[in-house]
């Protein structure tokens, strides 16, 4: 039979600047259980001490235990059998910037495994969140670690102009020109797109259409009005919607939502 347990906690004030969402989990699956993970305007860092998880994306075919997705503009479907569990820290990609210290560029549709990130400490955190009695003990341990990578004096901070970029995008759900966003920081449009890439990992103009993207298909879950949720979203019709869907998620808003409903997990907090 199968068994589903989630487990959120909303991150710590300290973290929130970074860090959107922190969730236990433990599922287990008599038959092969595929999901859809649309782009969203964050990076998945995967902790895991359950079994690998097979994901089909735009970096291949991959079978993979702990992992951090990158900054994406295409969907990864994924699929396991039999047990899973572990936690997901859902990460602003200025917060995975910091905590790994390296270009976001390099992630870009990428889903590298911890232990191939050049960083021992994060690779053996997922092991010693699994040998912790509980879910309490381990929020607990992941939110120490997260707040001394991310919140220490050691830590690198991203540019201010790009964070504020970043916040703008965020904030107007991506409906913001780029000769406006430039405008904000004081940069050109060239040293705004470098910098900007280097940090979050996808350009100012993608990452815009990934976070209206994102805003759609929340919409699209709880709205049966397409044409309504396209003009709501700033998408020229309902036709235009669609092929974002199809672009972006590889389904139409229908069988975005279907695939959302039947998927849908009950979470304890």
């Amino acid at each position: 039979m199968d068994s589903d347990e989630f487990v959120e906690r909303p991150p710590a004030p300290a973290l929130r600047r970074y860090v959107r969402r922190l969730q236990g989990y433990r599922e287990y699956s008599a038959r092969p259980r595929r999901r859809l993970q649309a782009p969203v305007g964050s990076c998945a860092l995967i902790l895991s001490f359950g079994e690998r998880l097979r994901l089909y994306g735009p970096a291949g075919p991959t079978v993979a235990r702990s992992f951090l997705a990158g900054m994406h503009d295409a969907a990864v479907r994924t699929e396991f059998h039999g047990h899973q569990a572990g936690m997901q820290v859902d990460l602003s990609p200025l917060g995975a910037f910091v905590l790994l210290r390296r270009p976001m560029a390099e992630l870009t549709n990428e889903v590298p495994e911890l232990d191939l990130l050049d960083d021992p400490e994060l690779a053996a955190l997922a092991d010693r969140l699994a040998g912790d009695p509980g879910w309490a003990a381990r929020f607990a341990r992941l939110e120490s670690f997260l707040g001394a990578r991310l919140l220490a004096g050691a830590a690198r901070e991203p540019d201010p102009e790009v964070a504020h970029a970043w916040q703008l995008l965020v904030h107007r759900s991506g409906d913001v020109g780029i000769e406006a966003l430039a405008a904000e920081t004081g940069w050109s449009r060239r040293h705004l797109l470098t910098r900007f890439r280097s940090q979050v990992g996808l350009a100012p103009k993608t990452a815009a259409r990934v976070l209206r993207f994102e805003r759609a298909s929340r919409l699209v879950v709880a709205r049966p009005d397409l044409a309504g949720v396209a003009a709501d979203c700033g998408y020229s019709d309902q036709a235009h919607l669609t092929r974002e869907f199809r672009a972006l998620a590889g389904v139409t808003p229908t069988g975005y939502r279907r695939a959302f409903l039947q998927d849908a997990p009950v979470t304890a907090s």
